[in-house]
């Protein structure tokens, strides 16, 4: 079917809506990384440590819901999925009084997944990663044992998917920190990082 000009004019309006969608007033720190890095583990720690709203990944949902295999513009519907659920969680903390949520991945994420399986990323993918608005980035280095999951999939090349994620983080100008090591170490970048983003 062919997209006229007003279809197209649409699409690009809902794609705008979703990059601004009036989140600049919610501090948000996206923890990123390579499968299997410890973000999830991350995450659950800095929204109790924070007493902050933790928004989590909505591919995970998607895959288990709709099974493993994926297309190229599923990877848009995921993205847009995960803007939704940002939306809500700053909608709970706006209610609960809360200044900060953590977000269990972001669109560079859905990005870099595009380009890594299919050579290529959507230009609504391109443009919710290049403007999509976050304070902070913490980067997981896969320095911790891999474990085994369904719907895991690179468990041999984590560590050139790390340099990815540097590479598109420097090449985007975004704000980041390498957070490495033991739990305990991972935390405490982590915190420290947090603390400085809150009392900017």
């Amino acid at each position: 079917m062919k997209t006229t000009a007003r279809q197209s004019n649409a699409a690009h309006a809902v794609m705008e809506s979703y990059i601004r969608c009036g989140l600049r007033n919610m501090i948000k720190i996206a923890v990123v990384g390579p499968e299997s890095s410890g973000k999830t583990t991350m995450c659950e720690a800095l929204a109790l440590e924070f007493g902050s709203i933790w928004v989590e990944e909505f591919a995970r949902a998607h895959l288990e819901e709709h099974g493993p295999e994926y297309t190229e513009p599923d990877l848009l519907n995921i993205a847009k999925g995960q803007v939704l659920a940002e939306g809500q969680a700053i909608k709970r903390a706006q209610e609960q009084g809360v200044e900060l949520i953590i977000c269990d991945t972001d669109m560079i994420t859905i990005r870099i997944w595009s380009e890594e399986v299919f050579g290529r990323s959507a230009p609504e993918l391109i443009a919710l990663s290049e403007q999509r608005h976050y304070d902070h980035w913490l980067l997981s280095r896969p320095d911790i044992p891999w474990e085994p999951d369904p719907l895991r999939e690179n468990p041999h090349d984590r560590d050139r998917l790390f340099a990815v994620y540097e590479v598109m983080l420097k090449k985007l100008g975004k704000p980041y920190t390498i957070v490495q090591g033991e739990q305990e170490q991972r935390m405490a970048t982590a915190i420290k990082v947090v603390d400085l983003v809150l009392n900017c």
